[in-house]
């Protein structure tokens, strides 16, 4: 008999565990359908703000594209309405409610809010663990917020938004998952029915109409739900120091990159540069200084011409915590950005749809500040 192969044992290993596991999710499963239940039946009460609020979630553990789709949101709304973000702001070495200020860095508030916070300076960017006592500690701050956009909170549900977005996976949606630990989904699958729009993230740009509506049926939303696709893009890469434009064409690059899945990224790269080295740390990894001291071995070592060091946007704002150690390599560090398309020309659906409830809401938000408006 043929010995097994390590994949081979380590997939039956992983089989074995998996169902010693299923009791743990039975109970895990029950706890939170109890805790669901109660907020349904108004046991728990869930407050609903008179800004508006959006909030951008999921039903599963680990990446699905939230990020870019707030970016999106941004992008949407920022030159009409005066937008605020809330994040719980993960793995930050901070506590409690926070707002970015000009000296804010990634330790305090985390590194997806910083981000938003590089990239759209206009935006009030805030982390509070407790969106419930967070919302209003941010308005109380500044009144001029039109609009928040709550980043990871389908499961917070003491805060009721006026707009729910679901993501979920094209490679794992939610109908395919089990709950945790079984599986990832951190709550059971029919939570879905709280979703105003449901929009299944990192399709292939080539995506067919017949799987999108065999996927579709799969979800079942519900007549008042939406259901959309998005496709991850490559945005234009800009040097790390002086955000002016860069190439990746026929250069050799050091990806460096903290990511859960990078194996799309490292083949979209591998798709424009002439050489590769990948540099690969765990996900949300702060960058220390022996991990700088690596990234420049290698960048000194490697006998190429055209070296260029490569790096995804919410890594950079980890790297920018070793900002001094990286000097002398300013013009050979690039940042590759990414942003979502929404796919079968529905783009404008979707637009009218988060537009149409910002607007509603914020012209009732401001009658309830100013009674007399609503007569003229």
């Amino acid at each position: 008999m043929k010995s097994m192969s390590s994949r081979n044992v380590l997939y039956y290993i992983f089989s074995v565990v998996r169902i010693f596991l299923y009791p743990l999710a039975l109970l895990y499963g029950a706890v939170v359908w109890l805790r669901n239940r109660l907020y349904d039946t108004g046991f728990f009460s869930s407050i609903e703000f008179s800004v508006p609020v959006i909030s951008v979630g999921n039903l599963s553990v680990g990446g699905t594209g939230k990020t870019p789709h707030v970016e999106y949101l941004i992008r949407l709304l920022l030159y009409q309405f005066q937008v605020a973000t809330m994040s719980r702001g993960y793995k930050r070495r901070t506590q409690g409610f926070l707002l970015a200020a000009a000296d804010t860095n990634a330790l305090q508030i985390g590194d997806e809010p910083m981000q938003y916070h590089l990239k759209f300076p206009e935006v009030v960017v805030s982390v509070a663990e407790e969106r419930i006592t967070g919302i209003p500690t941010l308005l109380q701050k500044r009144h001029d917020i039109n609009v928040v956009i709550l980043d990871d909170a389908y499961q917070h549900r003491s805060v009721k938004p006026g707009l729910n977005i679901l993501i979920t996976d094209y490679s794992r949606p939610f109908y395919q998952d089990f709950i945790l630990p079984y599986g990832r989904l951190r709550e059971s699958r029919k939570a879905y029915h709280r979703a105003d729009i449901i929009i299944v993230s990192k399709c292939p740009s080539n995506l067919s109409r017949e799987e999108a509506r065999e996927m579709e049926q799969h979800i079942h939303p519900l007549p008042t739900q939406k259901v959309f696709f998005s496709t991850i893009e490559y945005d234009q890469p800009y040097d790390f120091f002086t955000q002016e434009p860069l190439s990746l064409e026929e250069r050799s690059v050091i990806l460096v990159c903290c990511i859960a899945r990078p194996e799309p990224l490292v083949s979209y790269v591998k798709s424009l540069a002439k050489n590769v080295h990948v540099l690969s740390y765990p996900d949300h990894h702060y960058f220390l200084t022996k991990d700088i001291e690596e990234i420049r071995e290698a960048y000194d070592n490697w006998q190429v011409s055209d070296k260029l060091i490569v790096t995804t946007e919410k890594d950079a704002t980890r790297l920018h915590l070793q900002r001094e150690k990286l000097k002398g390599l300013e013009g050979n560090i690039c940042v590759l950005p990414i942003k979502v398309r929404i796919l079968f020309e529905e783009d404008q659906v979707l637009r009218g749809k988060v537009l149409s409830f910002v607007e509603k809401a914020a012209a009732e938000h401001r009658t309830s500040y100013f009674p007399g408006q609503a007569e003229g």
